[in-house]
C-alpha cells in the first residue's frame, strides 16, 4: 500500500493497480501541497461528510475522471445536482457494504456533526486484502473495538487535532481499541485550533498501544506500508 497525505484528511491510497482518494479537500487547505488536477485519475472518491474542508473537490474531480464517488446515501441528490452522473454515485448508509471499481469499501459510524445526512468513516479493502480503516471527523468511541472482529486492519488514519475531533491521546486509545498495524494521524496542523504536530500523539501511542507502528507523513509525502 502507498499512502500520499495532502493535509487535514485528504488521502490517495493505492495498491494492487487501485487509486482511492478520501475527502479530496485541495482548494483553500493551507497544507495541500498539490492541486487536485497533479492526482491524476482515480477509481474511487470516497466522502466521509459534507463539511467543505472534507468535500473540498469532489464534484470536480468526480466529473474529471469519472471515479466512482461513495457517500451517505442523503448526499446523492445533491451531488448528482452538482454535476456528478448518477450512475458514478454510490449512496450507502451505515453498515452497508460496495464495490467501488474493484475495492470492497464498507461505511462505518463516526461520531460527529454533518450539513447533510450522517458523517461516516470507511474501512476499505484492496483486492489484494490490505485493509485501511479511515475514521473521518470523529470522536472516540468503543464501538471501534468491535471492528477488529470483523476486520484485519493493516493501517488506521485516525484525527488527533482536538476540538472538532478525538485528541492525540484518545487516537492512542483506538488503537489500542482496533488493533491495527499501523497509523496515520490526520487533522492536524491544518488550522489554528488544531493539534499542530504530532508528538503528543506518539507519546501516548507507546502508552496505550505500544506494538502499532507510527506512520508520520508531512502533507505532501508518501509512504509504503506493509
Amino acid at each position: 500500500m502507498r499512502i500520499t497525505w495532502f493535509g487535514h484528511s485528504n488521502f490517495l491510497l493505492e495498491a494492487d493497480g487501485k487509486r482511492v482518494l478520501i475527502d479530496p479537500f485541495f482548494d483553500g487547505n493551507p497544507k495541500a501541497p498539490a492541486s487536485w488536477e497533479s492526482v491524476g485519475k482515480v477509481d474511487a472518491v470516497l466522502l466521509t461528510h459534507d463539511h467543505g474542508d472534507h468535500l473540498g473537490q469532489t464534484v470536480v474531480i468526480c466529473k474529471a475522471t469519472g471515479a466512482k464517488l461513495v457517500c451517505i446515501f442523503d448526499l446523492v441528490g445533491k451531488l448528482h445536482e452538482q454535476g456528478v452522473p448518477a450512475a458514478n454515485i454510490l449512496g450507502m448508509n451505515l453498515g452497508g457494504t460496495v464495490d467501488a471499481a474493484g475495492v470492497r469499501v464498507k461505511m462505518v459510524q463516526a461520531l460527529h456533526s454533518a450539513p447533510t445526512g450522517t458523517p461516516a468513516g470507511y474501512i476499505i479493502t484492496f483486492p489484494g486484502g490490505f485493509c485501511v480503516y479511515h475514521a473521518g471527523d470523529t470522536a472516540l468511541f468503543s464501538d471501534m473495538k468491535l471492528f477488529r472482529r470483523f476486520f484485519d486492519i493493516d493501517l488506521a488514519i485516525l484525527p488527533i487535532g482536538g476540538c472538532y475531533t478525538m485528541d492525540a491521546n484518545e487516537a492512542a486509545v483506538a488503537c489500542s481499541f482496533l488493533a491495527c498495524r499501523n497509523v496515520t494521524p490526520m487533522h492536524w496542523g491544518t488550522f489554528p485550533a488544531l493539534a499542530q504536530n504530532t508528538d503528543a500523539f506518539a507519546t501516548a501511542l507507546k502508552e496505550h498501544a505500544p506494538g502499532v507502528k507510527l506512520v508520520h507523513l508531512d502533507p505532501g509525502a508518501s509512504a509504503d506500508v506493509e
